[in-house]
């Protein structure tokens, strides 16, 4: 009888757990994302920040991505940004059979794969490589990769919280890639 009293509490500690996670919420798988210029929590080398004079963006590679998923979301971000978190690239409606996108993607609303660009933070197409302020510590770029399980009805040129607010209740997974840089 002892052993049944004292398992009961624990036994109500799981049922509450589970109820409590919201009805729509859903259960993600991790994608693995890597760079082959930069080792994740590595230094982004010079040609892909604005230190370049021809600023490009750099070859990322993914794993994981689950069969049901439908399409992509790429969005980078430094959120140490003096003024809060700055989107660097929004790129949406990447076909999920891709398995990563080649450096130098063109400032175009349309890839050739069929993805979308959204704005940066300066409010243009394409990528905006990072450039933190001279002499502050240095910041860290996420690459954050979502799976999705659907293609998003979004015309070209949607900020980085439209896409987010758009692919609420369809992620199927996520990754991300850190790298850093300073001036």
């Amino acid at each position: 009888m002892a052993v049944y009293v004292k398992s009961l509490p624990i036994l109500m500690v799981f049922v509450l757990i589970a109820l409590a996670r919201p009805a729509g919420a859903q259960l993600t798988s991790k994608l693995s994302v890597t760079s082959s210029a930069f080792a994740p929590g590595a230094l982004i080398p010079v040609g892909y920040t604005c230190k370049s004079l021809n600023v490009e963006s750099p070859p990322l590679s993914w794993k994981g991505v689950p069969s049901d998923a439908k399409t992509l979301v790429l969005i980078v971000k430094d959120p140490d940004a003096p003024h809060g978190t700055f989107v660097h690239w929004v790129v949406y409606n990447l076909p999920a059979s891709l398995g990563g996108l080649d450096a130098k993607a063109p400032a175009t609303e349309t890839l050739g794969n069929g993805g979308r660009q959204g704005v940066n933070g300066l409010g243009q197409i394409g990528y905006k490589g990072p450039c933190p302020p001279p002499g502050s510590a240095p910041h860290h770029y996420h690459f954050e990769l979502t799976a999705l399980d659907t293609a998003l009805t979004l015309k070209p040129g949607a900020t980085a919280a439209q896409v987010e607010e758009a692919a609420q209740g369809h992620v199927k997974a996520t990754g991300d890639l850190v790298g850093t840089f300073a001036r």
